[in-house]
């Protein structure tokens, strides 16, 4: 129904946006990583509903799949009921089902079909357009979101390790797999051999007499090359990823999985030549592998989708996508921050929000596992790990344990957040480390991290008015350097017409073409690369930096030529993106060869 899909924002930031926006007909997706804060909201809405809530303990077998199981069943009756009510609304102002028609693209059938049933000259004839167009509408896709990389091992009450499949990631595939959705499952931050191979164990991932998929595989991808590897992987298990989710490195919210330089567009033009590449060298290992399992499936049947996702913020961007590379729908994440009728967006972060610049999002190094995180400033979770610092009491009790991860002090993982970590490590400086300077510089960086898994989930429970004593409502936020151009609180339909064009939400008249700014943050990143490398520069790393610098000039030439053919922007606006990246080009030339 529409050219663009909401993805997964933190934890608990979109936990619950298909209840607020699959009745339109728009996909979003949900994080599935934290049962706790699932079981948490599905005693809210059942609850709030007035239907019978049965807790699912956390000491309880398998609790983690089972109330992945009962949440994901739970938001998926809720938007059904919201559907059919919104369905069988009349067709009159403000009502749910034409504020569905007015938010759809201009250039939809249905869009066209519902204006003919408005300039309808007799009520007879305008009852049997409704009609047709009840019938023709649908739901946006439920889907959900797991990080590959939040897969710690679990224990019993005695302390014994569990088999594999009790894995967090595990886990809570099996709570998707074993619900009722009919829908996809996103995987991101890389491959997890383990976790795809479990894969195979659920018969609907597999395809039906009717060749369908009640559950779909998309896996989140930052090149080709990552593409066709863990498609190949999959596909020898008899495993069909239907769609890759193309996402920037870095001008993107959350983790930045930064590549070597390679920028969106040259990976987008890669993925427009080399789809049906794609597309055969995957069918052929399929079918063989399904012909092994003893399925058959009409092999016509089997398609890819491209998507892309990261920094989008104009309607003539969205479009240019759509048209010049052939993807099939465009995320827009971080402008729904803006959104609280669709996120769960707590008013002292959204004031942040409003307020901030270019200078207040930047990439943190706050993330306990390690990987570099979009973060804003002065977020209410730093004021709180800042007042700890100053009191003496670094870190968070670690209440969760979704990210436990570092093995230096014990067998079984902690995270590098917590207090008994920081407690260890700040010891072990205090041993090692004689010069102030050094101790100090070593000390920042360790008591730098945060409790992410409260941090990230905190707004859902304000914004729902779930009481949770032992857990902190301190808020970390993961906005993409996006978000700095706009400043207004948004209604879910304003923000829709933003992305079809009809007005504009944009605060900053300076904002950047989306391929302009993930340049300059690449250049950024490999400038600060190099200057924590100038006192050790080895053969490795000077070849790191070669081909990353040469990725990015290769990616300026390819941009250059480009321009004309973006006949969704203005001349002017073409001329601003060519002094862009001329001046971006010298300040790589300059900066780079300086630093080696």
């Amino acid at each position: 129904m529409h050219k663009f899909h909401i993805p997964v924002l933190g934890l608990g930031f979109s936990v619950d946006a298909p209840v607020k926006v699959a009745k339109y007909g728009i996909s979003s997706v949900m994080s599935i990583v934290d049962d706790i804060l699932l079981e948490h909201l599905r005693k809210h809405y059942l609850e709030k509903s007035g239907k019978p809530y049965v807790e699912i303990k956390a000491d309880e077998h398998d609790s983690r799949a089972r109330r992945t199981t009962a949440y994901l069943n739970m938001i998926g009756q809720i938007v059904k009921e919201k559907f059919e009510e919104l369905k069988n609304s009349e067709f009159e102002d403000g009502s749910e089902i034409n504020k569905y028609f007015e938010m759809l693209p201009d250039d939809s059938d249905l869009k066209m079909k519902y204006y003919e049933m408005l300039q309808a000259k007799d009520e007879e004839t305008a009852k049997k357009i409704q009609n047709q167009l009840r019938e023709s509408i649908t739901p946006g896709e439920v889907n959900v979101n797991i990080m590959t990389k939040v897969d710690k091992a679990n224990y019993d009450s005695n302390g014994n390790l569990l088999p594999p499949e009790f894995n967090d990631a595990l886990a809570a595939l099996r709570g998707f797999a074993l619900s009722e959705l009919e829908s996809s499952i996103i995987f991101s931050a890389g491959m997890n051999p383990r976790l795809y191979s479990y894969i195979e164990t659920f018969k609907d991932f597999f395809p039906d007499e009717t060749g369908n998929f009640k559950k779909k595989i998309v896996i989140k991808v930052s090149d080709f090359r990552s593409a066709l590897i863990q498609g190949k992987f999959l596909a020898k298990k008899g495993l069909w990823v239907s769609e890759y989710r193309i996402e920037s490195g870095l001008n993107c919210g959350g983790h930045a999985f930064a590549t070597d330089g390679l920028l969106l567009g040259p990976i987008l033009e890669e993925f427009k030549n080399r789809k049906e590449e794609l597309l055969q060298s995957l069918k052929e290992i399929y079918l063989q592998a399904l012909h092994k399992k003893e399925i058959s499936i009409d092999e016509h049947k089997l398609g890819v989708k491209i998507t892309v996702q990261g920094g989008v913020g104009k309607s003539t961007e969205q479009d240019f996508l759509l048209r010049h590379y052939g993807v099939q729908s465009v995320g827009w994440g971080s402008p729904f921050l803006l959104v609280p009728e669709v996120m769960n967006i707590d008013d002292y972060t959204l004031g942040k929000l409003c307020a901030a610049g270019e200078d207040d999002f930047y990439l943190s190094d706050i993330s306990p596992l390690g990987v570099p995180f979009n973060s804003l400033r002065d977020n209410s979770k730093d004021n709180e790990k800042f007042a700890k610092i100053e009191k003496g009491n670094p870190g968070s009790a670690c209440t969760k344990k979704f990210l436990l991860s570092n093995k230096e002090y014990s067998d079984k993982p902690l995270c590098t957040a917590s207090i008994s970590f920081l407690n260890k490590k700040i010891e072990e400086l205090k041993e090692t480390i004689t010069d102030p300077e050094e101790f100090k510089n070593e000390f920042g960086k360790v008591v730098g991290k945060a409790c992410l898994c409260e941090g990230l989930a905190a707004s859902a429970l304000i914004v729902n008015k779930i009481e949770t004593p032992k857990i902190s409502q301190a808020v970390s936020v993961c906005p993409g350097p996006n978000l700095a151009y706009f400043s207004k609180v948004a209604t879910l339909k304003e923000m829709v017409d933003h992305i079809y064009g009809r007005m504009n939400l944009i605060t900053d008249p300076n904002r950047p073409n989306m391929f302009v700014k993930e340049l300059s943050l690449y250049i950024d990143y490999l400038q600060k690369k190099m200057e924590e490398k100038t006192d050790a520069i080895t053969a490795q790393s000077e070849e790191f930096f070669n081909t990353f610098r040469t990725n990015l000039l290769d990616g300026i030439e390819y941009y250059k030529k480009l321009i004309p053919e973006i006949l969704e922007e203005t001349e002017s606006v073409r001329e601003k993106i060519m002094e862009e990246l001329e001046t971006l080009e010298q300040k790589l030339i300059v900066n780079s060869f300086a630093s080696v």
